[in-house]
């Protein structure tokens, strides 16, 4: 890594430690949270979701929905609690046709790039393995007219998408027929529940982990927190920071119990985490 005069010149004035602490900061992503972590609140009252959400530290948000709030309330809410919208849940039928300018401009104005297809629609589905390779197809052209508008088109896995039982693992098929511009949003916890390993899938796509869903996994433990499970954090940020060129963590939550404070104590855990592997 070439070391610019800035680093140079605080190991001359402050010492080895902190030109350390200077350097991991450099490396620093920041953290988003999915929304749908804490949907059934977001419904009653978004305002104040997103109030405690800055709050508790996170830096940027991911919506899968918008409880009928119009683009310009939620830029202004996010605005004021300096918050960016680091990604939406956008369904691929609003990205097609007529509706996908529609797309474009509410997520422009609430100031997001990263429009990430949260699964297929049932009449939309892969049934085999050319369907996958067509779905890919649709996604890079998407993608490319995303482009066009500075924007970013992209799928996010579940567990099913590593099912092998028919000879071929739809997320490989998927990932491998896609081009480049289309974001891998991997989700930890889901690829970890398949009974895959998250490193190999995640370091065979370099360069496209732009959002990473920060979700852990344990083995008869539903829905543990950040840093309870199972998952290798190290090996996670060790590709992240590095070939996977990730823009964002995005930490999601799927429990139903006490939303809020687990969504807290996931910041948290994460943060120490981070702070643990950059010592």
């Amino acid at each position: 890594m070439r070391v610019g005069a800035g680093v140079v010149a605080a190991v001359g004035a402050v010492g080895l430690g902190q030109a350390t602490a200077a350097a991991a900061a450099a490396k620093k992503i920041p953290i988003g949270l999915q929304l749908y972590s804490v949907r059934g609140e977001a419904q009653k009252d978004l305002a104040g979701v997103i109030a405690q959400v800055a709050e508790m530290g996170y830096e940027g948000v991911e919506f899968a929905g918008y409880y009928n709030w119009p683009a310009e309330k939620i830029r202004k809410l996010l605005d004021q609690h300096n918050l960016k919208c680091c990604g939406t849940h956008t369904a691929v039928t609003t990205l097609l046709g007529d509706e996908f300018t529609r797309t474009v401009e509410f997520n422009k104005t609430i100031g997001n790039k990263n429009l990430i297809a949260p699964g297929i629609p049932g009449n939309m589905q892969p049934t085999n393995k050319q369907a996958w390779v067509l779905f890919a197809t649709l996604m890079t052209e998407l993608a490319g007219k995303a482009k066009e508008q500075g924007m970013r088109v992209g799928y996010h896995n579940h567990a099913g998408e590593f099912d092998g039982k028919d000879g071929y693992i739809p997320w490989e098929v998927f990932a491998g027929n896609s081009g480049k511009d289309v974001i891998l949003q991997v989700d930890i916890g889901h690829v970890a529940r398949a009974g895959a390993d998250p490193a190999v899938y995640m370091e065979k796509f370099p360069g496209r982990l732009t959002t990473v869903h920060v979700k852990d996994f344990a083995k008869g433990k539903p829905d543990p927190v950040v840093g309870e499970g199972e998952v290798d954090w190290p090996t996670m940020f060790r590709i992240c920071e590095g070939a996977g060129g990730t823009e964002w963590y995005i930490i999601e939550d799927e429990s139903t119990s006490q939303p809020m404070q687990r969504v807290k104590t996931d910041i948290q855990n994460l943060r120490k985490l981070l702070a643990k592997y950059h010592a």
